[in-house]
């Protein structure tokens, strides 16, 4: 990307990356009707190891002798958090509460990321950088159609509503952890995306393998249509593969602030991907949740100079965009 410079290209990159996230929604419709969450999961890292590893092989053959245990101990706790606990959790706890629930927890996310980035990396937000992330939390929980004012938390889940808050903190964690990622450049070797997204993809293959046996999917296989084929190796090669790829790619070059306020693409590509495919309806509220979302996104992505805003006294600091 020549002429551009590294944080316009992480932002390009985190679009990309959480705009390829948002087709898991239709490909988990085709696939959620035949094979079990962490048969999924297993298969789909299977089919990224498959199809990538032949090109990067001698790459990641060079990183894996040359990791630093801290830097192994980073990647694996990625791939226990960001994917096997995560679709763990959510898994268990939509089973147990309401939807609307669900979605406020989860919509917290991109607060939570901005949390985790002032207290573990010690990146300090800017008076418009937390607008623009309260304007990202607000048009997701809009986007999945949660109404504020009618929606209470009820007794009867708390259960499931702990289970989808664990989900929402083990993602965060791995946002966080990803983010470190970059900060130990300095100090050890630096990853390649891809390679990382290999790396990661290996760790959470093996840590689904045991789940995704006790679903019993291998009966299943013989029933799978060329739709369901089709979306497998989409949700290996682009919801994992490059999506992963592209987010690496973006976290190594912006701050934790502007993957959370980008992490709205991800509902806002679902939405209107199910509009599309599904043929669900749209209401203003979502219509209203996805330019809350555009607005987090510019409001972060826009460069700002002292003058242009007033910090917020005690945590005033750069947010490296």
């Amino acid at each position: 990307m020549c002429g551009i410079s590294q944080a316009t290209q992480g932002k390009l990159y985190l679009t990309g990356a959480f705009g390829l996230a948002g087709t898991s929604v239709v490909m988990g419709y085709v696939l959620s009707h035949k094979l079990g969450a962490f048969a999924i999961t297993a298969i789909s890292m299977a089919i990224v190891l498959v199809g990538l590893l032949p090109f990067y092989f001698g790459r990641v053959m060079q990183t894996v002798l040359a990791l630093f245990r801290r830097q192994w101990l980073l990647l694996l706790a990625q791939a226990f958090l960001g994917i096997f606990l995560f679709r763990m959790f959510l898994l268990l706890g939509v089973r147990h509460t309401s939807t609307s629930e669900a979605g406020i927890l989860t919509g917290a996310i991109p607060a939570m990321t901005a949390i985790g980035a002032y207290a573990v990396l010690k990146e300090r937000p800017t008076a418009i950088t937390v607008l623009g992330i309260a304007a990202t939390v607000l048009g997701i929980l809009l986007l999945q159609g949660v109404s504020l004012f009618s929606t209470r938390f009820t007794d009867s889940h708390w259960l499931g509503n702990l289970l989808v808050l664990l989900g929402a903190a083990s993602e965060t964690a791995f946002r966080i952890l990803s983010r470190k990622q970059k900060s130990m450049e300095g100090e050890s070797i630096v990853i390649h995306p891809m390679v990382q997204t290999l790396l990661v993809s290996a760790a959470a293959f093996c840590f689904s393998l045991i789940p995704a046996l006790l679903e019993q999917p291998f009966p299943i296989f013989s029933t799978l249509g060329s739709v369901e084929i089709f979306a497998l190796v989409w949700y290996g090669l682009v919801i994992t593969a490059l999506s992963f790829g592209f987010f690496y790619a973006g976290a190594k070059r912006c701050s934790a602030y502007t993957i959370a306020a980008f992490s709205g693409v991800m509902p806002l590509t679902s939405m209107l991907l199910s509009a599309l495919f599904l043929h669900e309806q749209i209401g203003l509220s979502q219509w209203c949740g996805g330019l809350l979302v555009i607005c987090g996104m510019l409001l972060i992505g826009k460069r700002f100079t002292k003058k242009a805003f007033r910090y917020i006294p005690g945590i005033n600091g750069k947010d490296g965009l």
